[in-house]
């Protein structure tokens, strides 16, 4: 290796940051704002992301490797939820920067429950989103200082996730955070997810969507088949609900929603793949899925 290629190794920043807040804060929104990508999904229907995503992006010799955790679950004791606490948990032990999420102005109970999570030992920003929806400003600064007050936050940034001036912002003030190190991923990768298991993610999407408040959250898609076929991709997928009812809901009069489920996931998932899709959708129910450690292992919870 020569001493150029050497000393521009040296020079690279990279490491894991957590996004962390309580469910709905916009964590899902602000990671994909940030790589640039739709790698996690959003809904207005609280608890939408179950994994730990991935996503990465790399800017000048910045690589940063965001982990989306679930919003930390304060209110049911299910397996379901217990899996997706444990899974808040052992991201925030091996990552490098903490992002904490909440709602600018705002600060509840829930928000106080995953403050205590935080690991002393880290850095943790402070990221106030939905700036937009603040009516007065000038609020915010006692606000600001309240939270100070509770965790020695290393910085505070206001934004809104959807103002791309204010993601570029919170870049430049994550890099210096970054351990310096070579990069994890390539300089184009964006998620260490596979394709199947976006898939998955888009359907799981779109049924919340087109659901709205009917449909509980326990409800999940597993994929039966995923098949390439150059630029053609062959998709099965299940949609696993509870009940008799739930599986009546996601159906629709004559079928429509799930039609309309489907045709939302595979035009998005065209554009997330650069490929045709062809995607065929089942509803099936299995009672207490959420509450059965074995079922939630077979559907891809830790």
């Amino acid at each position: 290796m020569s001493e150029t290629s050497a000393g521009a190794a040296a020079a690279q920043r990279c490491g894991l940051i957590a996004v962390v807040g309580r469910p709905n804060v916009g964590k899902s929104t602000l990671v994909n704002a940030l790589v640039g990508q739709k790698i996690s999904i959003t809904s207005k229907k609280a608890q939408t992301t179950r994994h730990r995503i991935t996503g990465v992006r790399t800017d000048g010799d910045a690589q940063f490797v965001f982990v989306d955790t679930p919003g930390f679950q304060t209110r049911h004791s299910t397996a379901l939820n217990r899996s997706l606490n444990r899974t808040v948990q052992g991201v925030l032990a091996d990552v490098d920067v903490v992002l904490f999420v909440v709602e600018a102005g705002r600060f509840g109970l829930d928000d106080a429950k995953v403050l205590a999570l935080l690991p002393k030992d880290k850095p943790a920003i402070l990221v106030a989103n939905k700036l937009d929806a603040v009516q007065r400003r000038a609020d915010l600064l006692p606000w600001l200082k309240s939270m100070q007050e509770r965790h020695p936050f290393a910085e505070f940034v206001p934004l809104s996730a959807r103002q791309k001036a204010d993601i570029e912002r919170l870049l430049k003030i994550v890099s210096p955070y970054l351990p310096e190190q070579p990069w994890f991923y390539e300089a184009d990768a964006l998620t260490d997810r596979s394709d199947r298991f976006l898939a998955a993610e888009l359907i799981r999407e779109k049924l919340f969507r087109l659901t709205g408040d009917e449909l509980p959250y326990s409800s999940t898609v597993v994929i039966d088949k995923y098949e390439e076929e150059g630029n053609l991709r062959r998709i099965a997928a299940t949609i696993i609900v509870e009940r008799d009812a739930h599986k009546g809901m996601v159906i629709g009069d004559g079928g429509e929603r799930l039609k309309r489920i489907g045709s939302e996931a595979r035009q998005d998932l065209e554009r997330l793949m650069d490929a045709k899709v062809f995607l065929e959708l089942w509803v099936k129910v299995r009672s207490g899925w959420a509450d059965d450690e074995e079922h939630l292992r077979s559907y891809g919870y830790e």
